[in-house]
This record gives C-alpha cells, sequence and structure tokens, in this order.
C-alpha cells in the first residue's frame, strides 16, 4: 500500500511538471515569436536604408542616428543588467548549476528589447541564444511565482531554455537534447519530459506564427559512400576552423577592453557603426546568416567568393559578438558551418570529383560539423540540422562529419564554448558563491563504480552529500547500508565552492569505467 501511495504521488508530481511545461511553453513560444518577428522587420527596414546610402547618401546621416540611438539605448540596458549580455547560454547554464543568478522580470524585458535593436540592425549575431535566455526566465518567472525551488525550479527553468529555442528554430526535439546535452548535462526522466513538452507547444506556437516550412529547407542528394572521403576531409577542415573560432571568440572581450577607450556597456557602437558599410556592399550577409545559407546553393557563387564571404562573416561575427551586445552565435556558427562546407564542395565539383548535384549536401553537413565542434555537442548538431533542413536521409553524412570535427577538436584540447564563456562570466561573480550550495541531479550508469555497491563503500568527494535515489519512480532516503544499482537517480547536495571539481569526480563514479 505504502509503494502504491508513492507511486501515485510520483505521477502527480509528473503531471504537474508537464502542466508547468505546457504553459512554458506556450509564454515561451508567444515571447520567441514575437522576437523573431519583430527582427525579421528591423532588419528588413535597416536593409532597405543601408542598401539606399548609394541613392541617397542622406541616408548616411540616418543610419548613423538610428544605430548611434540604439548602441546607446542598448548600453543603458547592459548597464542596469550586465545579465543580458552576449549570447544568454552561458548565463542560463551558470543557472542550473546554481552558480550564477539573476531577476527573472529585470532580464527578461532587457533582453527581449536589447536582442531586437542589435539583431535587427543586421549585426552577424544569432536570435537563438537570447531566444534560450528568454524561455528560461520565463521558466524562471513560473517558478518565482508558483513558489518553486530547488530541482524544481531548475525544471522549469530548463524547459524554458528548450522552448526559447525550439521557437527560434522550430527544432523541438533537438531543441530538448541541446538541454540535456550542452546547458543541463543531465538526462534525469523529470527534466526530459518537461523539457520536450515546452519544446513542443512552444514550436506548435510559433508554426502557428511563421508556418510549417523548415527554417533552412533546401532541396538536397545524400552523399553516396564512394564519395565520403569528402566527408573526412570536411570533417578535419571543420575541426581545425571550429577550434581556431574558439581560441579567437573566447579572447574578443579582452581584447575590445584593450583597444577600446569606451566603457564596455558602449563598445556594441563600434559594430554598429562599423555595420553600416557592410550593410550597403554587402547585403545579404546581414544578421545571423540564414539568408545566405539558403541562397547558397542556387546562386552560383565561385570559390573565392565563397572564401571571401567566409572572412568577412567570421571577422565580423568575433567583432559583433565581442562587444557584448545582446546576441547570440548560434546561428553565426551554423552559417560559418555552412560556407565551409560550400567552399569544400565547390572544390570537389570544379574538379570534377563528385556531381553538382551534392553541392548543397555539403552544405548541410558543414552546418552539422562546424556546431558539433565548436559546440562539442555531436547529437544535438546532428537532430538539429535535420530538423532544420526538413530531410532524414543525410544521417550518416551527417553522423560522420560530426564524429570526425568533433575528435579532431577534441584533440587540441578543445572545450565546449559555452562551457568556457561561462568560465570567463563567472571570474568576477565567484567571490559571491562561497558559501552556496546546489543540488546535482545525476543518473548511475550499467558498469559504473558506483554500481552494486552500498553508500558507505563510494569515496564521496568532499563537499558533497547524497540526500535522495530515486529508484523506479520510488525515492529512497540513503543510508550507509544502501546498495546502489545502474538506473539510480542519486540526488547530491554539492558546495558551488569546488562544484565544477565535484560533479566532475562524481560523474567519474556514476559512469561507464
Amino acid at each position: 500500500m505504502k509503494n502504491v501511495q508513492v507511486q501515485g504521488n510520483y505521477k502527480l508530481s509528473q503531471l504537474k511538471f508537464i502542466f508547468n511545461g505546457l504553459i512554458i511553453g506556450i509564454l515561451a513560444g508567444i515571447v520567441v515569436s514575437l522576437f523573431r518577428w519583430s527582427i525579421q522587420h528591423m532588419m528588413t527596414i535597416m536593409q532597405i536604408l543601408y542598401t539606399g546610402i548609394f541613392k541617397k547618401p542622406i541616408l548616411m546621416l540616418l543610419c548613423l542616428a538610428i544605430n548611434l540611438s540604439v548602441g546607446l539605448i542598448i548600453g543603458m540596458l547592459l548597464r542596469q543588467q550586465p545579465d543580458i549580455k552576449g549570447s544568454g547560454i552561458p548565463q542560463v547554464e551558470g543557472q542550473l548549476r546554481d552558480e550564477l543568478d539573476y531577476p527573472w522580470w529585470s532580464v527578461l524585458w532587457r533582453k527581449f528589447v536589447g536582442g531586437i535593436l542589435a539583431i535587427g540592425s543586421g549585426l552577424y549575431l544569432g536570435r537563438e541564444g537570447p531566444s534560450i535566455q528568454l524561455g528560461s526566465t520565463l521558466g524562471q518567472g513560473l517558478a518565482h511565482l508558483t513558489k518553486q525551488v530547488g530541482f524544481d525550479r531548475q525544471v522549469l527553468i530548463s524547459s524554458g531554455a528548450a522552448a526559447g529555442l525550439s521557437a527560434a528554430f522550430n527544432a523541438p526535439i533537438a531543441s530538448t537534447l541541446f538541454v540535456l546535452e550542452e546547458i543541463y548535462h543531465n538526462f534525469s526522466t523529470n527534466i526530459w519530459i518537461v523539457s520536450l513538452t515546452s519544446a513542443i507547444t512552444s514550436d506548435m506556437v510559433a508554426t502557428y506564427v511563421f508556418g510549417l516550412k523548415p527554417v533552412l529547407y533546401m532541396k538536397s542528394q545524400p552523399l553516396p559512400l564512394r564519395y565520403f572521403i569528402w566527408v573526412v576531409i570536411l570533417g578535419i577542415a571543420l575541426g581545425l576552423l571550429g577550434r581556431f573560432y574558439q581560441l579567437i571568440i573566447l579572447r574578443m572581450d579582452g581584447w575590445y577592453h584593450r583597444i577600446s577607450k569606451l566603457p564596455w556597456y558602449y563598445q556594441g557602437i563600434i559594430p554598429l557603426l562599423l555595420i553600416i558599410g557592410l550593410g550597403a556592399y554587402f547585403p545579404n550577409l546581414l544578421g545571423g546568416g540564414n539568408y545566405i545559407i539558403l541562397k547558397l546553393t542556387g546562386a552560383g557563387y565561385s570559390t573565392l567568393v565563397l572564401c571571401a564571404f567566409f572572412l568577412i562573416r567570421f571577422a565580423f561575427s568575433m567583432i559583433s559578438y565581442g562587444s557584448g551586445l545582446p546576441g547570440g552565435i548560434f546561428l553565426p556558427i551554423l552559417c560559418l558551418g555552412g560556407l565551409i562546407g560550400a567552399i569544400i564542395g565547390n572544390i570537389a565539383i570544379q574538379y570534377g570529383f563528385i556531381s553538382q548535384t551534392y553541392f548543397s549536401s555539403f552544405i548541410i553537413m558543414g552546418m552539422a560539423g562546424y556546431f558539433a565542434a565548436i559546440s562539442k555537442a555531436p547529437f544535438t548538431a546532428i537532430l538539429l540540422i535535420t530538423e532544420m533542413v526538413g530531410t532524414l536521409t543525410h544521417l550518416l553524412g551527417l553522423a560522420t562529419v560530426c564524429l570526425i570535427a568533433y575528435s579532431v577538436l577534441d584533440a587540441l584540447n578543445g572545450k565546449p564554448v559555452y562551457y568556457a564563456m561561462l568560465q570567463q562570466l563567472l571570474k568576477v561573480k565567484r567571490q559571491f558563491h562561497l558559501c552556496r550550495t546546489a543540488q546535482i541531479v545525476t543518473p548511475i550508469f550499467a558498469g559504473a563504480y558506483m554500481d552494486g555497491k552500498i553508500v558507505s563503500q563510494i569515496p564521496w568527494p568532499n563537499g558533497s552529500l547524497l540526500t535522495k535515489i530515486l529508484r523506479d519512480g520510488i525515492e529512497i532516503v540513503p543510508s550507509g547500508h544502501t546498495m546502489l544499482r545502474w538506473g539510480d537517480t542519486l540526488y547530491i547536495n554539492v558546495s558551488t565552492n569546488k562544484q565544477h571539481e565535484i560533479t566532475a569526480d562524481l560523474t567519474k563514479l556514476s559512469s561507464e569505467s
């Protein structure tokens, strides 16, 4: 009877989480759809102004006035709330690790306004990172209003992050996996159920607004196995260039501080003024990069032009993001990967190694491989590109190129870029978290060191305390004689002073040996 009652309570708890996921999905779908719509329309207006400079030079003054005003407004928002800076993904990851926190409403509206102004101006920034932070703050807000704390609060924040990305990309499955693989690093049942619920719900809202057509839909033919030597070449190139991307992007903040005399919150004025010239000469390159990706397949660009586009996009993506403006690197990474794929595909076609028919395959594989390498999230990359281009026929090529690119970057000691950004962010905030504790949730895998041992036999890291075990939906209060088994989910309180080291040690103990 007691077991029946416990299982009943567990099912009610799951239903509550799913209901919360539906609410967050609806809210995130509405907010992010409005965010996307506003960016698209503002960018259309700015593109008209930039390209009109040649016909009416007076528009140059108007563009200067608009972009300078945008820079000052965003600078004011950044000064008031520094946590809206950049992508937002490192902030969400830090929040889920309980290493930093911020007021949800203050971040929500400032990120919304600042993101529209920065990305809508045509800067080489993506909407996806801000969308993830917007969704996560909505989850945080719901947790605040319903007085949910601890693990329950983290579930709502992570589900909001999944909903935000899903509404931005119309990719609910990849969005859920991104939260599990890259942001939360946890495959807890409650996490993935609620995240998937919110992601599907927000995708429905965004689909109602923007239609069913995939964001990066393109006609394509999968590359036959006899040409897979080119997949190997592409994967190696993506891994090498991915590591180069990491090295530059992680140094941009320091370079800005050394070069610019402006206060950090006004450094966005620099790219906002530079974009006017780029927008006038290269209007197709404006924004996160989805337009140029879709144009690659039918434009017939030469290899030299593609290389020039890559260099321009690479350099100005760094300048845009390094300034600290609210905007992400998610879509710009996909754009750069697509250009690398197009360059290598063009070379292979030019010298008669493959047919023009497979050109788009290189673009698709390039996007996946570059993101897989830089973020070190290969499963997310495979599913994301599959959902974004609207076809399952490239799975073998995507998996192969992601594995190779990931392996090359790993051999070069590359770390997940969002994790590295979080470490930079925490340097100035760590002192405020020395006495706090955080709850982490970790499953035990078959063959792990913990599997088959009692609690007292485990060399628990200093600063960690096992508080609860979830086994087949039943909560167990552990003692020193409790046997641990694979499939158990452990709830452990850890000190935030050395949370990364403790988490790494616990992961080794609970993972396959």
